[in-house]
């Protein structure tokens, strides 16, 4: 198993409450929630980090306010940081409360993220 499956149910649990439509994929050893044909949320494990780390687009106008708190990494796959993506440490998300927040947070930036654009088969 590449993605923490405890936390794969904890998050479909509190989409399913929300009454939230949603799709997973499974993408680079981690997974991926999906609403509205956008990114919600995942879950990745981060090799440099040493354990499961909760991807949140919560969007660019309250990045900086979260990232600097203390269970809060910068998302940078490619060595870049994406700005309005962070990552969360076990330690932000260890109570169903914590997950919570960050779920809805990702949940209100949803409606106004852009989706991306479809690559077209040639």
């Amino acid at each position: 198993m590449a993605y923490d499956e405890y936390l794969a149910d904890r998050i479909r649990r509190h989409l399913h409450d929300r009454h939230v439509s949603f799709k997973e994929l499974k993408m680079m050893g981690g997974l991926c929630f999906t609403v509205d044909g956008k990114m919600l949320c995942g879950i990745h494990i981060d090799k440099s980090y040493g354990d499961s780390l909760l991807m949140a687009r919560i969007g660019q106008s309250i990045y900086e306010r979260e990232l600097n708190k203390p269970e809060c990494l910068p998302m940078d796959f490619t060595g870049r940081p994406m700005r309005g993506y962070i990552f969360v440490t076990p330690q932000g998300f260890d109570t169903d409360t914590e997950l919570s927040y960050w779920l809805n947070l990702c949940l209100d930036f949803n409606p106004l993220a852009k989706t991306s654009k479809r690559k077209s088969k040639t």
